[in-house]
């Protein structure tokens, strides 16, 4: 049985978040199922949205739903909020890991009926920011390199897509991708970084982001942070980035 997520409660200002700053190596986000995922994760969990608005202070707001059909999402204002028009960024978390930001500058109509929930359009891009510990390493091309797991009586068997000491990257379906979320632990990993070196490790997910390839359509990123592991264990790791590095 899947573990579902709860909503989180109205935003206050005290879930504020601030602007990606210029040159922190953000990356751009502009493919349009992306975008549409990920805010409408962000419309699930109902994580906070901070909207700065030009020359008027911060708006607190979460995203209530979005529609693919009209390219446009619904978005609920926090109570006496008001929204002035024009050029707005808007900012979020997405697993406390990592935050996005889109800017949109388009005239925004208020939903029958509900005096607090406006509609905006789709953004056509959006700056992503990951915050990491340490540099992750992509894994080298045709290496034998996964993660191996028990969760829920089912065995998961995930492919990595780069690694760190402190953390992994896997990849997954949509289907496996279900079955995860936020802020789960996952015990007794086995990593296999190449053909000849396994390790054994405790995880905890820190992100999880929709995305396209051209080959496996649609794929989940799942950001793991290492919550547990021996120091044989991690001796092994750093040995294992050592040598990826060497090779580049």
């Amino acid at each position: 049985m899947a573990t579902t997520q709860m909503r989180k409660g109205p935003p206050k200002l005290s879930d504020a978040v601030q602007r990606i700053p210029a040159n922190t190596g953000s990356h751009a986000m502009s493919d349009a199922f992306q975008i549409f995922d990920t805010l409408s994760t962000l419309a699930q969990t109902g994580e906070a949205i901070t909207v700065y608005p030009m020359g008027q202070d911060c708006v607190m707001a979460r995203i209530d739903a979005v529609d693919p059909d009209r390219r446009s999402f619904i978005l609920d204002l926090a109570e006496d909020s008001i929204l002035a028009e024009g050029k707005a960024d808007f900012v979020a978390s997405l697993g406390g890991n990592a935050k996005i930001q889109f800017s949109l500058d388009a005239n925004w109509s208020i939903v029958s009926g509900r005096s607090h929930a406006v509609e905006l359009p789709l953004p056509d891009s959006c700056q992503v920011l990951n915050r990491r510990a340490e540099a992750r390493l992509d894994t080298p091309l045709g290496g034998h390199y996964g993660a191996r797991f028990t969760y829920l009586g089912k065995v998961f068997e995930l492919p990595l897509y780069d690694f760190s000491v402190g953390g992994v990257g896997l990849r997954a379906t949509p289907e496996q991708a279900y079955e995860l979320y936020v802020g789960k632990k996952l015990e007794g990993v086995e990593l296999e970084l190449g053909p000849s070196l396994s390790i054994m490790a405790d995880l905890e997910i820190r992100l999880l982001r929709p995305f396209r390839t051209f080959l496996l359509g649609e794929q989940v990123q799942v950001g793991c942070r290492i919550s547990n592991i021996s120091m044989q264990m991690k001796q092994r790791l750093e040995r294992a980035v050592s040598k990826v590095q060497l090779k580049r």
